[in-house]
C-alpha cells in the first residue's frame, strides 16, 4: 500500500486541563497485585459479613438454605471482580471526570506506559500494543489450562471400563474444558491481533476508546479465577452448554461459571464497540472502504456478531443466576418456566460463536496468502461478500441444535435450509483463498503453511457440517462423537491453526523479534498430524455410535478411542514445541527489521519496535492494499526475492 505522510499539530497547540500532582495519580500505585489483593479482601468480606445474615435467612424455609448460600457465592464472586477492577485502577479515570479533573496529556501518556518499560504489562496500561501483547500471553494461558483439562478427558476416554476419574469430576472436567477452550478461541486472533496490529494497519495512532480497551483485557481477567475455582467447587456437570433447569442440580461450583460468562460478556462487548468504532472512524486519510484490509473487515464482522449475539449468552446466565440464586423461576416449567427461553438464548450465540471464531482466523490467513504469493487477492469483493452474508445469516441458523428437543418441530427444514444457505458465503471465503493461491509460486515458508492447514481444516468441518444441518441425519448423529470431531475441525482447526499462523505472521512486528521457524514447524506440523488422528478417528467413533459424555463406553469403541487419545497426546506435544518456539524467539530471537515479509499493508511501513504513537507523522494512502506486481518506484523492497533475503540475513 503506497503512503504519503502529513504533519500534525504540535502537542502544544492543543488545550490542556490543569494538572494536579504527579501524572497518572492514583494510578502510579495500582497493578496487578494491588489489584488481586483489593479483589481477594472485598471477597473475604464480603463471603464473611455475607455468612452473619445466611443463617437467619436461609431459616425462613427449608429451601431458601440453598438459595441463601448461591446467593453467598455470587456476591463473594462479584465483589472478587469489583475489587479487582478497582485495585488495578479502572475506576480511576471515571473518577477523576466526575471530580472535574479529567486526564492530562501527561497522564494518558502516564497511562500509555510511556517509560514503564516491563511494568506496563502488568498495569493498567491503554497502549493497543501493550493491550495486545496481555491479550496474547492471555490466550497462551487459557489454552495451557483447556490442554491439560483436554488430556485429562482423553486419559480417561483411553481406558474402557477403568474410571480415571469419578462420574462427576469428569462431567465437571468436560464442562469447564468446553468454556475455557470457547473464551480462548475467541480471544485467539481478535485479541492480540485486533487490538495490536489493526489499529497500525489502517493507519491510527491508538484505539479508538484506549480506556476501554484496557477495561475488555482486565474484564476477561477478572472472569478467568471464578471459573477455575468453581471445578473446586464440583463445577459444571452439563457440558459448556449447561442446559437450565438441569443445572440448576449442579454444586455451588456452577455460580463461578455464571459470573465468568457474565462479565467475559461485558469484556467481549467493550471490545467489540472499540474495534468497529476504531476501524470506522480512524482510518488514515484515502484508506476509502475498498482499500481497507481484509484482515480489519474480518474483525468487524467478527465483531458485530459479538456484540450482537454475546448478551444472548449473558442474559441466560442472568437469568439462571437469579433461579438459583433468588428462588426466580425463569427456566423452571414447575413454577411456570421455560427451558425452550434458555435453550434460545444460549444457541442465539453458541452457533454465531464459531463463526466469531474462525472469520478473524480466516481474514488473517487472507492478508498471509497475498503476501506469501506475492499476488492480489482473489475478488476482495467477494471475500467482503461472504464475510457479510455469514454475519446475516448466522442470525438465523441456531435452532439446527435443537433438532432433538422437541421444541417447534415445523422450524426444523426452515433452519435446515438457513444453515445449509451459510455454507455459501463460507464457501465464497474458501474459494478467495484457493484463488489467490491458484497458479501462483508460494514462498513456503510457516505462516503460508498454515493457509493450507486453515483450508484443509475448514472443508473437513464445512462438509461434515452440512450433514449435520440435515434433520433425518442429525437424528442418527446427534450427541454423538461425530458431533465433537465437527466443531473441533472448525473451532480448532481452522480456528486455533489459523490463530498460530497469523501470531507467526506478526511476531516480529509485534515482539520485534524474528519467529524460530525451524522449531516452530516441527510444533506445528506435529500438533496438526495427532490433530487428524484424533478427531478423524472421532468421525469413526461417532458413526459407529458412540455418544459423546460418557465416562464409559463399549468395546466396540477401543480403537477409535485409543487412536484419539494417542492423537491428543501428539496434539499435547506438538503445542508445547510450538510454545517453546514463542518463548525463546521472544526471549532471544534475531532482531526484526522493519518488514521482513516486504509487505504492503501499513503496518509494515512503521519502524519496529513501534513507537509508542505508531507513527511519527500519519500516513496518506494512494492506492490498494493488495497491488502486488505492480510497479511503484518508491517501494524499496517490493519484490519477494528480497524479502527472503532480509529473513535469510537474520
Amino acid at each position: 500500500m503506497s503512503t504519503a505522510t502529513v504533519s500534525i499539530h504540535e502537542q502544544a497547540d492543543v488545550p490542556q486541563p490543569v494538572q494536579h500532582g504527579a501524572p497518572g495519580g492514583f494510578v502510579r500505585h495500582c497493578n496487578i497485585l494491588t489489584g488481586i489483593a483489593a479483589g481477594l479482601v472485598l471477597a473475604v468480606v464480603t463471603y464473611f459479613v455475607g455468612s452473619l445474615w445466611l443463617v437467619p435467612w436461609g431459616t425462613t424455609t427449608a429451601n431458601y438454605v440453598q438459595v441463601g448460600n448461591d446467593a453467598l457465592w455470587a456476591a463473594t464472586f462479584i465483589a472478587w471482580v469489583i475489587g479487582f477492577m478497582a485495585g488495578i485502577g479502572a475506576f480511576a479515570g471515571p473518577i477523576r471526570w466526575s471530580l472535574g479533573r479529567d486526564l492530562t496529556h501527561a497522564d494518558a501518556e502516564y497511562l500509555a506506559g510511556k517509560d514503564l518499560g516491563r511494568a506496563r504489562y502488568w498495569k493498567y496500561t491503554t497502549d493497543h500494543k501493550v493491550v495486545g501483547l496481555q491479550y496474547l500471553v492471555m490466550a497462551l494461558v487459557l489454552f495451557g489450562v483447556g490442554g491439560l483439562l483436554a488430556m485429562m478427558i482423553r486419559t480417561e476416554l483411553g481406558v474402557t471400563w477403568k474410571e480415571v476419574f469419578s462420574p462427576d469430576f469428569y462431567n465437571a472436567i468436560i464442562g469447564t474444558h468446553g468454556i475455557v477452550m470457547i473464551i480462548a478461541m475467541i480471544i485467539a486472533v481478535a485479541g492480540p491481533l485486533g487490538n495490536f496490529i489493526l489499529p497500525i494497519m489502517i493507519g491510527a495512532r491508538d484505539m479508538a476508546f484506549p480506556r476501554l480497551n484496557a477495561l475488555s483485557f482486565w474484564l476477561l481477567f477478572a472472569a478467568v479465577p471464578p471459573l477455575l475455582i468453581s471445578l473446586a467447587m464440583g463445577g459444571i456437570r452439563d457440558g459448556w452448554s449447561v442446559y437450565q433447569p438441569l443445572s440448576a442440580q449442579a454444586p455451588t461450583g456452577a455460580i463461578g461459571y455464571q459470573v465468568t460468562i457474565i462479565v467475559f460478556a461485558f469484556s467481549t462487548g467493550i471490545a467489540a464497540v472499540n474495534l468497529i468504532t476504531t476501524t470506522v472512524t480512524m482510518r488514515a486519510r484515502g484508506m476509502t472502504w475498498n482499500r481497507v484490509p481484509v484482515f480489519a473487515i474480518g474483525i468487524i464482522a467478527s465483531s458485530i456478531m459479538g456484540l450482537i449475539w454475546f448478551p444472548m449468552f449473558q442474559y441466560s446466565q442472568v437469568l439462571a443466576l437469579s433461579d438459583r440464586a433468588f428462588g426466580s423461576s425463569f427456566f423452571n416449567p414447575v413454577n411456570g418456566g421455560s427451558v425452550w427461553l434458555y435453550e434460545n438464548l444460549f444457541w442465539l450465540l453458541g452457533h454465531p460463536e464459531v463463526y466469531v471464531v474462525v472469520i478473524p482466523a480466516t481474514a488473517a490467513m487472507m492478508e498471509i496468502a497475498v503476501v506469501f504469493m506475492r499476488k492480489p487477492l482473489f475478488s476482495y469483493k467477494i471475500a467482503v461478500a461472504g464475510f457479510a452474508g455469514v454475519v446475516g445469516i448466522s442470525a438465523i441458523v441456531w435452532v439446527h441444535h435443537m433438532y432433538m428437543t422437541g421444541w417447534a418441530p415445523a422450524a426444523n427444514y426452515p433452519f435446515m435450509l438457513s444453515t445449509e444457505l451459510i455454507s455459501i458465503p463460507f464457501g465464497f471465503l474458501v474459494l478467495v483463498l484457493l484463488g489467490t493461491i491458484w497458479r501462483g509460486k508460494a514462498w513456503t515458508s510457516l505462516p503460508m503453511m498454515a493457509v493450507y492447514v486453515l483450508l484443509w481444516n475448514k472443508v473437513v468441518g464445512g462438509i461434515t457440517g452440512v450433514y449435520l444441518s440435515d434433520t433425518p441425519v442429525d437424528q442418527y448423529m446427534h450427541g454423538s462423537m461425530f458431533v465433537v470431531a465437527h466443531f473441533h475441525f472448525m473451532l480448532m482447526g481452522a480456528g486455533l491453526f489459523g490463530a498460530m499462523g497469523a501470531i507467526v505472521y506478526w511476531f516480529p512486528k509485534m515482539t520485534a523479534r524474528m519467529f524460530d521457524e525451524r522449531i516452530g514447524s516441527i510444533g506445528f506440523w506435529t500438533a496438526f498430524f495427532g490433530f487428524q488422528l484424533t478427531f478423524m478417528s472421532m468421525f469413526v467413533a461417532g458413526l459407529q455410535g458412540q455418544p459423546r459424555r460418557v465416562l464409559q463406553f463399549d468395546n466396540a469403541f477401543n480403537i477409535s478411542n485409543w487412536l484419539s487419545t494417542i492423537g491428543a497426546y501428539i496434539i499435547g506435544i506438538g503445542m508445547l514445541i510450538f510454545l517453546a518456539a514463542v518463548i525463546t524467539s521472544w526471549r532471544s530471537g534475531v532482531k526484526a527489521p522493519a518488514n521482513p515479509w516486504a509487505s504492503t499493508s501499513l503496518e509494515w511501513q512503521t519502524q519496529t519496535p513501534v513507537p509508542l504513537e505508531n507513527f511519527p507523522v500519519l500516513p496518506v494512502v494512494t492506492s490498494d492494499p493488495y497491488d502486488y506486481g505492480v510497479p511503484d518506484p518508491y517501494d524499496t523492497a517490493s519484490s519477494k526475492d528480497q524479502a527472503k533475503q532480509t529473513v535469510g540475513a537474520r
